[in-house]
């Protein structure tokens, strides 16, 4: 594949994603709302240029499942011979609304007539530093609705490259992974290893949907995002994404990041403050 192009490169896989197809010394194609090449699902003016002379694209799906058919069609009819599509473990058990941009996504690439690789992972671990529940976490205090229903988390890094080796290898054609981390935790066990690393007590809460979603609305949420996080919560108490996989190793050659080894990693690194 000559030039790569990677969607949302700013963001928690894309930027992953783009580095290390870089260091591969491969023509990448960064592209987000604020990336070196503007891209924005809601602008279609601007996926002509994103597209243009590309021959393998990583796709995000967008919330909204209305522009995605139109994109991929245009990507295609440009030259793009193949997709790499990150979606969401639990997707065929998720309720009808919920997660309806991922489901529009899967259907569009399966249906686009390239070669295909559909990427679903569990948990990231780098929700817990990088964005979703690292403010409640350098409080003290993570409360959710999960209760003992354990989560196999999934390092980014392990994401990252899974999606670099489906751009570039061949093999991976009209396949869906998987993708987990080598072991289930509790969100209890996952906190008490957070703070071991932080060295310092975090205290992990359980609570009802309800409180959830209220708690959420008086720090602000809107109640879009707080009904979509119940929903996320939902389908993983349902036990659907519980079960460790194999896919990363297959793809990668090696075993995925485990918990303790990711925090004792970015507790050392620096990069990590709770």
């Amino acid at each position: 594949m000559d030039k790569i192009l990677v969607l949302a490169a700013t963001g928690k896989t894309g930027r992953r994603v783009t580095s290390r197809l870089r260091a591969q010394g491969r023509r990448v194609r960064g592209a987000s709302r604020s990336g070196e090449v503007r891209f924005d699902w809601t602008d279609p003016g601007t996926w002509e240029r994103t597209v243009d002379g590309a021959q393998a694209a990583y796709v995000v799906a967008p919330d909204d499942p209305g522009p995605v058919k139109s994109f991929v069609d245009l990507a295609t009819a440009s030259g793009v011979r193949r997709l790499v599509l990150l979606s969401g473990r639990g997707l065929d058990h998720a309720a009808p609304d919920f997660a309806q941009g991922m489901a529009a996504a899967e259907q569009a690439v399966q249906a686009s007539g390239a070669e295909w690789t559909i990427l679903r992972p569990n948990q990231f671990n780098q929700n817990f530093d990088e964005d979703l529940w690292h403010a409640p976490l350098r409080s003290g205090r993570l409360a959710l609705p999960i209760g003992e229903t354990p989560e196999p988390f999934i390092d980014v890094e392990d994401v990252a490259a899974t999606a670099t080796a489906t751009l570039t290898q061949d093999g991976h054609a009209g396949r869906l992974y998987e993708l987990s981390g080598p072991e289930s935790l509790t969100f209890g066990e996952a906190v008490e290893t957070m703070a071991r690393a932080a060295g310092r007590p975090i205290e992990y809460v359980q609570l009802t949907p309800e409180a959830y979603r209220a708690e959420l609305l008086a720090e602000g949420a809107s109640k879009e995002t707080a009904d979509a996080l119940n929903a996320m919560f939902a389908l993983h108490r349902a036990g659907h994404t519980t079960e460790p996989t194999d896919d990363v190793r297959q793809i990668i050659g090696r075993p995925p990041t485990t918990f303790e080894d990711y925090t004792v990693r970015t507790a050392a690194s620096g990069t990590w403050s709770l």
